[in-house]
């Protein structure tokens, strides 16, 4: 059998179980088996296959059959051009989550710290961080930042530590990790704290697809209408900004207004909404214009 064939076959189990992308998750687990791009794959389609790699492709395709998701299955995600390792402790990352990055570094950009402060005393929490998609991300690309990152789940820290070590260097100070329940152990004030935060109201959980149910319901699910967590974020957030700092938080679209009037009332101001790659509103950000005791 040629990998153009195997290609076909677990296409067509896979569409045969309603999986939304069968071609490409089909590329994605015969380029794992065979360790070749889907590029690599196209070029050498008429190469035969092995029956040991064909097991094992078959293997692969009937996880994703059962509802686990490729990330899981291959065990990586890419994110902001790094490849993260991912496990059912973590929340796979998401190309919609890169905004956080982009609004993180356009507030970077923009922002004077004055002479009171060096460039390199910027200081960025990520909050829930679960892989360490967004610390590492950021710490990447403005190696300046002063990075911690929290998470509520020991494992979570665990995987996203391992990223660190593996993307970033073996280097102690590259992100520091806390183990907090938001801000419960959190001591210090931040320039920026991100965030994505648990945001699905409790009663749509069920319906998400399979594989999205197989991700921790402890970073899914965001109490009755998606802002428990939000709401609690928020209240406590202006008691870890410093004067003029940023928090930004992903959510869903039809969300923003609410986080919006909880900012206000929160007193902060310079709400801003950025949207995602399908032109949907996706983070919103709000300023400490102030420093609250």
């Amino acid at each position: 059998m040629t990998i153009r064939e195997m290609l076909a076959e677990g296409k067509t189990q896979l569409k045969s179980s309603s999986v939304d992308t069968p071609a490409l998750d089909a590329e994605l687990l015969l380029g794992d088996v065979l360790r070749k791009s889907r590029a690599e794959l196209l070029v050498h389609e008429n190469v035969p296959v092995s029956e040991t790699d064909r097991e094992r492709f078959l293997s692969l395709v009937s996880r994703r059959k059962n509802g686990e998701c490729v990330a899981y299955i291959l065990g990586r995600k890419e994110f902001w051009g790094l490849e993260f390792s991912v496990n059912p402790h973590v929340l796979v990352p998401r190309p919609d989550t890169e905004t956080l990055v982009e609004a993180a570094l356009e507030y970077l950009s923009h922002r004077t710290f004055g002479s009171r402060r060096k460039e390199s005393h910027v200081t960025l929490l990520d909050l829930c961080t679960g892989s360490g998609a967004l610390a590492i991300a950021l710490k990447n690309e403005r190696p300046f930042l002063r990075v911690s990152a929290s998470d509520i789940s020991p494992d979570a820290l665990e995987t996203a530590r391992l990223n660190a070590d593996r993307l970033l260097g073996h280097t102690s100070d590259a992100v520091r990790f806390i183990q907090s329940d938001l801000f419960r152990n959190i001591h210090d004030r931040f320039d920026i704290i991100v965030s994505n935060p648990p945001y699905i109201p409790s009663g749509e959980i069920s319906a998400l697809p399979p594989e999205v149910r197989r991700e921790p319901q402890l970073a899914l699910d965001g109490g009755g209408d998606g802002l428990e967590l939000i709401r609690k974020i928020i209240a406590q957030a202006g008691k870890h900004l410093l004067p003029g700092g940023v928090l930004l938080l992903e959510a869903a679209s039809g969300q923003m207004p609410s986080i919006s009037a909880l900012f206000k009332a929160s007193g902060f101001d310079g709400i801003k909404i950025y949207k995602d790659l399908a032109g949907m509103d996706r983070v919103i950000s709000c300023s400490a214009a102030v420093l609250i005791p």
